[in-house]
Protein backbone atom coordinates (compact mmCIF):
# COMPACT_ATOMS: atom_id res chain seq x y z
CA UNK A 1 0.00 0.00 0.00
CA UNK A 2 1.05 3.29 -1.05
CA UNK A 3 1.14 5.59 2.00
CA UNK A 4 2.33 9.86 1.76
CA UNK A 5 3.01 10.06 5.39
CA UNK A 6 4.24 12.87 6.80
CA UNK A 7 4.35 14.43 10.32
CA UNK A 8 2.61 16.39 12.86
CA UNK A 9 5.16 19.06 12.75
CA UNK A 10 5.30 18.80 8.70
CA UNK A 11 1.40 20.39 8.95
CA UNK A 12 1.76 22.25 11.71
CA UNK A 13 -0.48 25.31 10.81
CA UNK A 14 -0.94 23.81 7.48
CA UNK A 15 -3.93 24.87 5.33
CA UNK A 16 -5.58 22.28 3.17
CA UNK A 17 -8.56 22.22 1.17
CA UNK A 18 -10.11 19.03 2.32
CA UNK A 19 -9.34 17.64 6.56
CA UNK A 20 -10.62 14.14 7.07
CA UNK A 21 -10.74 12.87 10.71
CA UNK A 22 -10.38 9.31 10.70
CA UNK A 23 -9.79 6.75 7.61
CA UNK A 24 -12.91 3.79 8.20
CA UNK A 25 -15.50 3.22 5.76
CA UNK A 26 -17.25 6.41 5.51
CA UNK A 27 -13.88 8.62 5.48
CA UNK A 28 -12.30 6.58 3.30
CA UNK A 29 -14.91 6.06 0.52
CA UNK A 30 -15.91 10.18 0.90
CA UNK A 31 -11.81 10.52 -0.01
CA UNK A 32 -12.02 8.43 -3.02
CA UNK A 33 -14.53 10.13 -4.78
CA UNK A 34 -13.41 13.72 -3.41
CA UNK A 35 -9.60 13.47 -4.48
CA UNK A 36 -9.86 13.83 -8.52
CA UNK A 37 -12.60 16.70 -7.38
CA UNK A 38 -9.48 18.89 -5.75
CA UNK A 39 -7.73 21.79 -6.84
CA UNK A 40 -5.65 21.79 -3.35
CA UNK A 41 -4.69 18.77 -1.22
CA UNK A 42 -6.46 16.93 1.27
CA UNK A 43 -5.31 15.71 5.01
CA UNK A 44 -5.90 12.66 6.57
CA UNK A 45 -5.30 12.93 10.58
CA UNK A 46 -5.90 8.83 12.11
CA UNK A 47 -5.84 8.45 15.65
CA UNK A 48 -3.91 5.00 14.99
CA UNK A 49 -1.01 3.53 13.27
CA UNK A 50 -0.84 1.78 9.77
CA UNK A 51 -1.01 -2.29 10.13
CA UNK A 52 -0.01 -3.75 7.07
CA UNK A 53 -2.13 -7.03 6.28
CA UNK A 54 1.50 -9.22 7.06
CA UNK A 55 2.14 -7.54 10.38
CA UNK A 56 -1.92 -8.06 11.29
CA UNK A 57 -1.55 -11.84 10.56
CA UNK A 58 1.99 -12.32 12.04
CA UNK A 59 0.73 -10.47 15.57
CA UNK A 60 -3.06 -12.05 15.17
CA UNK A 61 -4.33 -8.56 16.25
CA UNK A 62 -6.01 -5.48 14.04
CA UNK A 63 -4.44 -2.94 16.06
CA UNK A 64 -2.66 -2.10 19.01
CA UNK A 65 -5.20 0.15 20.98
CA UNK A 66 -7.83 -1.73 22.53
CA UNK A 67 -11.24 -0.19 22.21
CA UNK A 68 -11.88 0.27 26.11
CA UNK A 69 -9.14 2.29 26.32
CA UNK A 70 -10.29 4.60 24.17
CA UNK A 71 -13.25 5.34 26.37
CA UNK A 72 -14.52 5.19 30.04
CA UNK A 73 -17.75 2.55 29.73
CA UNK A 74 -20.25 2.93 32.33
CA UNK A 75 -22.09 -0.44 31.66
CA UNK A 76 -21.22 -3.66 30.42
CA UNK A 77 -21.90 -4.05 27.68
CA UNK A 78 -18.76 -4.01 25.24
CA UNK A 79 -18.15 -1.73 21.98
CA UNK A 80 -15.52 -2.75 19.64
CA UNK A 81 -14.00 -0.65 17.35
CA UNK A 82 -10.49 -0.54 15.18
CA UNK A 83 -8.08 2.04 16.14
CA UNK A 84 -5.66 2.05 12.73
CA UNK A 85 -5.60 3.42 9.05
CA UNK A 86 -8.91 2.09 7.46
CA UNK A 87 -11.03 1.30 10.83
CA UNK A 88 -13.10 -1.02 10.50
CA UNK A 89 -12.69 -2.64 7.00
CA UNK A 90 -9.33 -4.10 9.08
CA UNK A 91 -11.50 -6.27 11.08
CA UNK A 92 -14.94 -6.61 9.91
CA UNK A 93 -16.38 -10.28 8.33
CA UNK A 94 -16.94 -8.81 5.48
CA UNK A 95 -21.09 -9.40 5.40
CA UNK A 96 -22.84 -6.68 2.88
CA UNK A 97 -26.28 -7.00 2.53
CA UNK A 98 -27.96 -3.67 1.62
CA UNK A 99 -30.60 -1.85 4.16
CA UNK A 100 -34.78 -2.98 2.92
CA UNK A 101 -36.59 -0.24 1.59
CA UNK A 102 -38.42 -0.23 5.18
CA UNK A 103 -36.09 0.17 7.10
CA UNK A 104 -35.61 4.11 5.70
CA UNK A 105 -39.57 5.03 6.49
CA UNK A 106 -40.11 3.26 10.32
CA UNK A 107 -42.03 6.19 11.35
CA UNK A 108 -44.35 6.70 8.29
CA UNK A 109 -44.95 2.93 8.17
CA UNK A 110 -44.82 0.98 11.33
CA UNK A 111 -44.97 4.01 13.37
CA UNK A 112 -41.66 3.37 15.69
CA UNK A 113 -38.20 4.98 15.07
CA UNK A 114 -37.03 7.72 12.80
CA UNK A 115 -37.36 7.67 9.42
CA UNK A 116 -34.14 8.53 7.29
CA UNK A 117 -34.59 11.93 4.94
CA UNK A 118 -34.64 10.14 1.87
CA UNK A 119 -35.22 6.40 0.94
CA UNK A 120 -33.97 3.23 -0.20
CA UNK A 121 -34.25 4.27 -4.52
CA UNK A 122 -32.22 7.38 -4.27
CA UNK A 123 -29.21 5.07 -2.08
CA UNK A 124 -29.58 2.37 -4.86
CA UNK A 125 -27.56 3.78 -7.33
CA UNK A 126 -24.47 3.74 -4.64
CA UNK A 127 -24.85 0.95 -3.30
CA UNK A 128 -24.60 -0.70 -6.95
CA UNK A 129 -21.22 1.62 -7.16
CA UNK A 130 -20.25 0.60 -3.63
CA UNK A 131 -20.05 -2.96 -4.48
CA UNK A 132 -18.49 -2.45 -7.66
CA UNK A 133 -15.94 -1.01 -5.79
CA UNK A 134 -15.45 -4.30 -3.20
CA UNK A 135 -16.43 -6.58 -5.64
CA UNK A 136 -19.00 -7.94 -3.82
CA UNK A 137 -20.34 -11.47 -4.33
CA UNK A 138 -23.84 -12.19 -4.25
CA UNK A 139 -27.13 -13.61 -4.79
CA UNK A 140 -29.31 -12.61 -8.08
CA UNK A 141 -32.25 -13.88 -6.87
CA UNK A 142 -31.85 -11.33 -3.56
CA UNK A 143 -33.88 -8.73 -6.05
CA UNK A 144 -36.64 -9.95 -4.88
CA UNK A 145 -36.57 -8.25 -1.47
CA UNK A 146 -33.93 -5.70 -2.13
CA UNK A 147 -34.92 -4.18 -5.87
CA UNK A 148 -31.51 -3.36 -7.61
CA UNK A 149 -30.45 -1.64 -11.05
CA UNK A 150 -27.29 -3.37 -11.78
CA UNK A 151 -25.68 -7.35 -11.16
CA UNK A 152 -23.58 -8.37 -8.32
CA UNK A 153 -19.78 -7.77 -9.76
CA UNK A 154 -19.34 -11.64 -8.27
CA UNK A 155 -21.18 -14.68 -8.48
CA UNK A 156 -22.89 -16.04 -5.45
CA UNK A 157 -20.87 -17.99 -3.09
CA UNK A 158 -21.42 -21.58 -3.08
CA UNK A 159 -24.34 -22.59 -0.49
CA UNK A 160 -24.24 -25.70 1.85
CA UNK A 161 -26.54 -28.36 1.08
CA UNK A 162 -28.83 -26.48 3.72
CA UNK A 163 -29.61 -23.62 2.20
CA UNK A 164 -30.12 -25.60 -1.25
CA UNK A 165 -32.99 -27.24 0.55
CA UNK A 166 -34.22 -23.44 1.68
CA UNK A 167 -33.78 -21.94 -1.34
CA UNK A 168 -35.86 -24.39 -3.30
CA UNK A 169 -38.73 -24.22 -0.08
CA UNK A 170 -38.56 -20.14 0.41
CA UNK A 171 -37.33 -18.58 -2.52
CA UNK A 172 -38.61 -15.26 -1.82
CA UNK A 173 -36.94 -15.06 1.31
CA UNK A 174 -33.37 -17.24 1.16
CA UNK A 175 -30.45 -16.05 -0.34
CA UNK A 176 -26.65 -16.97 -0.43
CA UNK A 177 -25.13 -14.04 1.98
CA UNK A 178 -23.87 -10.91 -0.14
CA UNK A 179 -20.04 -10.64 1.09
CA UNK A 180 -17.00 -8.68 0.11
CA UNK A 181 -15.27 -11.99 0.58
CA UNK A 182 -14.45 -12.83 -3.10
CA UNK A 183 -15.83 -16.34 -4.65
CA UNK A 184 -13.44 -15.42 -7.49
CA UNK A 185 -9.55 -13.97 -7.26
CA UNK A 186 -9.51 -10.29 -7.96
CA UNK A 187 -6.51 -7.93 -8.98
CA UNK A 188 -4.84 -7.58 -5.60
CA UNK A 189 -7.38 -10.28 -3.84
CA UNK A 190 -7.81 -13.70 -3.41
CA UNK A 191 -10.76 -15.76 -3.12
CA UNK A 192 -12.02 -16.66 0.34
CA UNK A 193 -10.73 -19.75 1.35
CA UNK A 194 -13.73 -20.53 4.05
CA UNK A 195 -11.31 -20.21 6.89
CA UNK A 196 -13.67 -18.75 9.79
CA UNK A 197 -11.36 -16.07 10.82
CA UNK A 198 -12.27 -13.05 9.25
CA UNK A 199 -11.17 -10.89 11.44
CA UNK A 200 -7.90 -11.63 10.45
CA UNK A 201 -8.55 -13.25 6.38
CA UNK A 202 -5.40 -15.58 6.36
CA UNK A 203 -5.49 -15.06 2.55
CA UNK A 204 -6.15 -11.36 2.23
CA UNK A 205 -9.31 -11.91 0.38
CA UNK A 206 -11.77 -9.20 2.08
CA UNK A 207 -11.93 -6.15 1.13
CA UNK A 208 -9.72 -3.58 3.59
CA UNK A 209 -8.55 -0.11 2.91
CA UNK A 210 -4.93 -1.95 2.07
CA UNK A 211 -6.03 -4.03 -1.09
CA UNK A 212 -9.12 -2.04 -2.08
CA UNK A 213 -7.73 1.52 -2.00
CA UNK A 214 -3.98 0.70 -2.71
CA UNK A 215 -2.86 3.94 -3.96
CA UNK A 216 -5.62 6.12 -2.26
CA UNK A 217 -3.40 7.22 0.84
CA UNK A 218 -0.18 7.52 -1.28
CA UNK A 219 -1.79 10.00 -4.21
CA UNK A 220 0.03 12.71 -4.92
CA UNK A 221 -2.93 15.13 -3.21
CA UNK A 222 -2.90 13.10 0.42
CA UNK A 223 -0.77 13.74 3.14
CA UNK A 224 -1.52 11.47 6.42
CA UNK A 225 -0.83 12.41 9.42
CA UNK A 226 -0.91 8.82 12.52
CA UNK A 227 -0.67 8.20 15.84
CA UNK A 228 -2.73 11.83 16.25
CA UNK A 229 -6.31 11.69 17.98
CA UNK A 230 -8.52 14.67 16.97
CA UNK A 231 -9.31 16.86 20.17
CA UNK A 232 -11.57 19.62 18.92
CA UNK A 233 -12.66 21.93 15.82
CA UNK A 234 -12.56 25.11 15.71
CA UNK A 235 -15.33 27.60 14.19
CA UNK A 236 -17.37 30.65 14.09
CA UNK A 237 -20.18 32.16 12.09
CA UNK A 238 -21.45 28.79 10.82
CA UNK A 239 -17.91 27.72 9.47
CA UNK A 240 -15.54 24.92 10.62
CA UNK A 241 -12.18 26.50 10.29
CA UNK A 242 -9.40 24.42 11.86
CA UNK A 243 -8.78 21.11 13.45
CA UNK A 244 -6.30 20.81 17.04
CA UNK A 245 -4.61 16.85 17.36
CA UNK A 246 -2.58 15.66 19.73
CA UNK A 247 0.91 13.96 18.14
CA UNK A 248 3.21 12.52 21.47
CA UNK A 249 1.79 14.95 23.92
CA UNK A 250 1.75 17.81 22.03
CA UNK A 251 -0.88 19.90 20.64
CA UNK A 252 -0.73 20.93 16.95
CA UNK A 253 -3.17 22.82 14.28
CA UNK A 254 -3.99 22.93 10.72
CA UNK A 255 -7.02 24.82 8.97
CA UNK A 256 -8.83 23.70 5.84
CA UNK A 257 -12.04 24.39 3.53
CA UNK A 258 -13.84 21.25 4.00
CA UNK A 259 -13.82 19.01 6.55
CA UNK A 260 -14.79 15.32 6.71
CA UNK A 261 -15.50 13.63 10.66
CA UNK A 262 -15.56 9.82 10.21
CA UNK A 263 -13.64 9.10 13.85
CA UNK A 264 -16.43 6.60 14.76
CA UNK A 265 -20.06 6.73 16.03
CA UNK A 266 -18.07 7.42 19.80
CA UNK A 267 -14.94 9.34 18.87
CA UNK A 268 -17.21 11.63 16.44
CA UNK A 269 -20.01 12.69 18.71
CA UNK A 270 -16.75 13.35 21.14
CA UNK A 271 -15.42 15.68 19.20
CA UNK A 272 -18.01 17.71 18.66
CA UNK A 273 -18.83 18.13 22.35
CA UNK A 274 -15.11 18.83 23.50
CA UNK A 275 -15.21 21.35 20.71
CA UNK A 276 -18.55 22.78 22.60
CA UNK A 277 -21.16 22.01 19.67
CA UNK A 278 -24.26 19.91 20.90
CA UNK A 279 -26.57 20.62 18.66
CA UNK A 280 -29.47 18.60 18.46
CA UNK A 281 -29.14 14.54 19.70
CA UNK A 282 -25.41 14.96 19.39
CA UNK A 283 -24.16 11.80 21.44
CA UNK A 284 -27.80 10.30 21.83
CA UNK A 285 -29.04 7.21 20.51
CA UNK A 286 -25.85 4.93 20.25
CA UNK A 287 -27.06 1.39 19.20
CA UNK A 288 -26.79 -1.33 17.21
CA UNK A 289 -28.65 -4.57 16.82
CA UNK A 290 -30.06 -7.28 19.28
CA UNK A 291 -28.78 -10.53 18.57
CA UNK A 292 -28.79 -14.33 19.82
CA UNK A 293 -26.94 -17.77 18.67
CA UNK A 294 -28.75 -20.84 17.96
CA UNK A 295 -27.96 -24.51 17.49
CA UNK A 296 -29.99 -26.82 15.52
CA UNK A 297 -29.32 -30.58 15.11
CA UNK A 298 -29.81 -32.24 12.40
CA UNK A 299 -31.13 -35.75 11.19
CA UNK A 300 -28.96 -37.37 8.94
CA UNK A 301 -28.27 -34.00 6.71
CA UNK A 302 -24.64 -32.66 6.49
CA UNK A 303 -23.63 -29.24 6.51
CA UNK A 304 -20.12 -27.19 6.26
CA UNK A 305 -19.68 -27.86 2.64
CA UNK A 306 -20.54 -23.81 1.80
CA UNK A 307 -17.49 -21.74 0.16
CA UNK A 308 -17.50 -18.87 3.09
CA UNK A 309 -18.28 -18.53 6.54
CA UNK A 310 -22.35 -17.59 6.11
CA UNK A 311 -23.91 -18.56 3.88
CA UNK A 312 -27.32 -17.97 4.40
CA UNK A 313 -29.86 -15.31 4.84
CA UNK A 314 -33.23 -15.54 5.40
CA UNK A 315 -35.88 -12.73 5.24
CA UNK A 316 -38.73 -14.29 6.30
CA UNK A 317 -39.22 -12.43 9.64
CA UNK A 318 -37.85 -9.51 8.34
CA UNK A 319 -41.04 -6.64 7.55
CA UNK A 320 -44.54 -6.39 7.63
CA UNK A 321 -46.97 -4.88 9.49
CA UNK A 322 -45.46 -6.80 12.88
CA UNK A 323 -42.99 -4.24 13.11
CA UNK A 324 -45.44 -1.67 14.91
CA UNK A 325 -45.11 -4.13 17.45
CA UNK A 326 -41.91 -6.35 17.80
CA UNK A 327 -38.43 -5.69 15.37
CA UNK A 328 -37.91 -6.90 11.92
CA UNK A 329 -35.22 -10.19 12.41
CA UNK A 330 -32.60 -11.17 9.60
CA UNK A 331 -31.18 -14.89 10.24
CA UNK A 332 -27.81 -15.62 9.36
CA UNK A 333 -27.31 -19.74 8.26
CA UNK A 334 -23.58 -20.63 9.23
CA UNK A 335 -21.10 -22.15 7.50
CA UNK A 336 -18.80 -22.93 11.07
CA UNK A 337 -19.04 -24.42 14.26
CA UNK A 338 -18.20 -21.71 16.95
CA UNK A 339 -19.87 -24.30 19.74
CA UNK A 340 -18.16 -27.64 17.98
CA UNK A 341 -18.96 -30.08 16.21
CA UNK A 342 -21.47 -32.82 17.08
CA UNK A 343 -20.17 -35.54 19.14
CA UNK A 344 -21.65 -38.60 17.82
CA UNK A 345 -19.28 -40.97 15.62
CA UNK A 346 -20.80 -40.32 11.87
CA UNK A 347 -22.77 -37.38 12.72
CA UNK A 348 -20.17 -34.54 13.53
CA UNK A 349 -21.47 -32.36 10.22
CA UNK A 350 -25.17 -33.27 10.98
CA UNK A 351 -25.72 -29.49 12.78
CA UNK A 352 -26.60 -25.93 11.63
CA UNK A 353 -25.19 -22.83 13.71
CA UNK A 354 -27.69 -19.93 13.82
CA UNK A 355 -27.70 -16.43 14.28
CA UNK A 356 -30.74 -14.04 14.90
CA UNK A 357 -30.19 -10.27 14.34
CA UNK A 358 -33.03 -7.98 14.98
CA UNK A 359 -33.20 -4.05 14.83
CA UNK A 360 -33.42 -1.97 17.56
CA UNK A 361 -34.75 0.99 18.62
CA UNK A 362 -32.71 3.95 19.09
CA UNK A 363 -33.14 6.15 22.43
CA UNK A 364 -32.03 9.02 23.43
CA UNK A 365 -31.20 8.00 26.68
CA UNK A 366 -28.13 5.26 25.29
CA UNK A 367 -25.50 8.30 24.97
CA UNK A 368 -22.07 9.66 24.37
CA UNK A 369 -20.75 12.33 26.43
CA UNK A 370 -17.63 13.75 27.76
CA UNK A 371 -15.75 13.63 30.72
CA UNK A 372 -15.70 17.45 31.65
CA UNK A 373 -12.28 17.05 32.57
CA UNK A 374 -10.37 15.16 30.56
CA UNK A 375 -12.50 15.16 27.44
CA UNK A 376 -12.69 11.36 27.57
CA UNK A 377 -15.67 9.84 25.63
CA UNK A 378 -17.86 8.39 27.81
CA UNK A 379 -20.38 5.67 26.85
CA UNK A 380 -23.84 5.82 29.22
CA UNK A 381 -25.82 2.41 27.65
CA UNK A 382 -29.04 2.10 29.58
CA UNK A 383 -29.59 -1.31 26.97
CA UNK A 384 -32.02 -2.31 24.54
CA UNK A 385 -35.48 -2.04 23.98
CA UNK A 386 -37.97 -4.68 24.85
CA UNK A 387 -39.29 -4.03 21.15
CA UNK A 388 -35.75 -5.40 19.85
CA UNK A 389 -35.84 -8.48 22.24
CA UNK A 390 -39.01 -8.93 20.99
CA UNK A 391 -38.37 -9.92 17.15
CA UNK A 392 -35.50 -12.33 18.27
CA UNK A 393 -37.86 -14.08 20.71
CA UNK A 394 -40.98 -14.38 17.81
CA UNK A 395 -38.58 -15.69 15.42
CA UNK A 396 -36.96 -18.69 17.84
CA UNK A 397 -40.34 -19.19 19.04
CA UNK A 398 -41.30 -19.95 15.22
CA UNK A 399 -38.11 -21.31 13.98
CA UNK A 400 -39.41 -24.93 13.35
CA UNK A 401 -42.00 -23.61 11.06
CA UNK A 402 -39.31 -21.72 8.97
CA UNK A 403 -36.93 -24.83 9.31
CA UNK A 404 -39.80 -27.13 7.94
CA UNK A 405 -37.71 -28.01 4.72
CA UNK A 406 -34.88 -29.41 6.70
CA UNK A 407 -34.76 -32.88 8.89
CA UNK A 408 -34.10 -30.85 12.58
CA UNK A 409 -34.00 -33.03 15.32
CA UNK A 410 -33.83 -30.20 17.79
CA UNK A 411 -33.24 -26.45 18.10
CA UNK A 412 -30.85 -24.95 20.88
CA UNK A 413 -31.17 -21.34 22.09
CA UNK A 414 -27.35 -21.30 23.06
CA UNK A 415 -27.12 -17.49 24.21
CA UNK A 416 -27.48 -13.49 23.68
CA UNK A 417 -24.95 -12.30 21.59
CA UNK A 418 -23.09 -9.62 23.66
CA UNK A 419 -22.51 -7.46 20.69
CA UNK A 420 -22.59 -7.10 16.85
CA UNK A 421 -19.81 -4.73 16.95
CA UNK A 422 -21.73 -2.00 14.91
CA UNK A 423 -21.85 1.35 16.43
CA UNK A 424 -24.25 3.53 15.41
CA UNK A 425 -26.81 6.28 15.47
CA UNK A 426 -25.32 9.46 17.69
CA UNK A 427 -25.10 12.22 15.16
CA UNK A 428 -28.46 11.08 13.22
CA UNK A 429 -30.01 12.43 10.07
CA UNK A 430 -32.76 14.33 9.05
CA UNK A 431 -34.34 17.13 9.22
CA UNK A 432 -32.99 20.61 11.23
CA UNK A 433 -35.04 20.84 14.41
CA UNK A 434 -36.26 17.41 14.85
CA UNK A 435 -33.25 15.88 17.06
CA UNK A 436 -31.09 15.33 14.30
CA UNK A 437 -27.56 16.58 13.58
CA UNK A 438 -27.02 16.36 9.82
CA UNK A 439 -29.06 16.90 7.00
CA UNK A 440 -29.88 14.34 4.25
CA UNK A 441 -26.61 15.24 2.23
CA UNK A 442 -24.73 14.19 5.91
CA UNK A 443 -23.55 17.62 6.16
CA UNK A 444 -23.61 19.10 9.63
CA UNK A 445 -26.92 21.89 10.55
CA UNK A 446 -25.09 24.54 11.89
CA UNK A 447 -21.36 23.64 10.60
CA UNK A 448 -21.86 23.82 6.98
CA UNK A 449 -18.55 23.02 5.67
CA UNK A 450 -18.18 19.74 7.94
CA UNK A 451 -19.78 16.65 6.71
CA UNK A 452 -20.44 13.73 8.96
CA UNK A 453 -19.73 10.00 7.54
CA UNK A 454 -20.09 6.61 8.98
CA UNK A 455 -22.80 4.99 10.86
CA UNK A 456 -23.15 7.44 13.24
CA UNK A 457 -25.20 8.99 10.68
CA UNK A 458 -27.67 6.45 10.39
CA UNK A 459 -31.41 7.41 11.86
CA UNK A 460 -32.17 3.87 12.38
CA UNK A 461 -31.49 0.13 12.94
CA UNK A 462 -31.48 -2.09 10.70
CA UNK A 463 -31.52 -5.87 11.29
CA UNK A 464 -28.69 -5.52 7.99
CA UNK A 465 -24.50 -5.52 8.40
CA UNK A 466 -24.13 -1.78 8.41
CA UNK A 467 -20.97 -1.29 6.26
CA UNK A 468 -22.21 -1.34 3.03
CA UNK A 469 -24.40 1.43 3.59
CA UNK A 470 -22.20 3.72 5.11
CA UNK A 471 -20.23 3.16 2.11
CA UNK A 472 -22.92 3.75 0.27
CA UNK A 473 -23.74 6.81 1.80
CA UNK A 474 -20.10 8.54 1.55
CA UNK A 475 -20.48 7.84 -2.29
CA UNK A 476 -23.60 9.69 -2.05
CA UNK A 477 -22.73 12.51 0.09
CA UNK A 478 -19.26 12.75 -2.33
CA UNK A 479 -21.52 12.96 -5.53
CA UNK A 480 -23.60 15.74 -4.03
CA UNK A 481 -20.62 17.62 -3.41
CA UNK A 482 -18.40 17.46 -5.95
CA UNK A 483 -20.71 16.07 -8.65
Amino acid sequence: MELNRVSAAAVENGHYELVVIGSGFGSTFFLSQAIEKLKGRALVIEWGDFHPWAWQIQSQSNTLITPDSTYRNLGEKPWNTTIALGGGMNCWFSQTPRLHPSDFATRTRYGVGHDWPFGYDELEPFYGQAERIMSISGDPDMARVLPRSTPFPQPPHRGTAIDRLMKAAMPDYHFITPTARPRVATEHRGACCSNASCNLCPVNAKFTAENGFPTLFGHPKVDVVLKSPVQRLEYSGGQVSGVEFVHDGRTHRVSGDLFVLGANAIQSPAILLRSGMDHGDTGRGLHEQVGANLEVFLDGLENFDGSTITTGLNYFFYDGDFRKERSAALLYFENRWPYGLRKEPGRHREILPMMIASEDLPHRDNRVTIDPETGQAIIDYRGESDYGKRGVEHAFANLDKLLAPLPVESIQFKEWRLTESHVQGTLRMGVDGDGSVIDAGMIHHRLRNLVVVGTAAFPSCSPANPSLTAAALSLRAAHRLFG
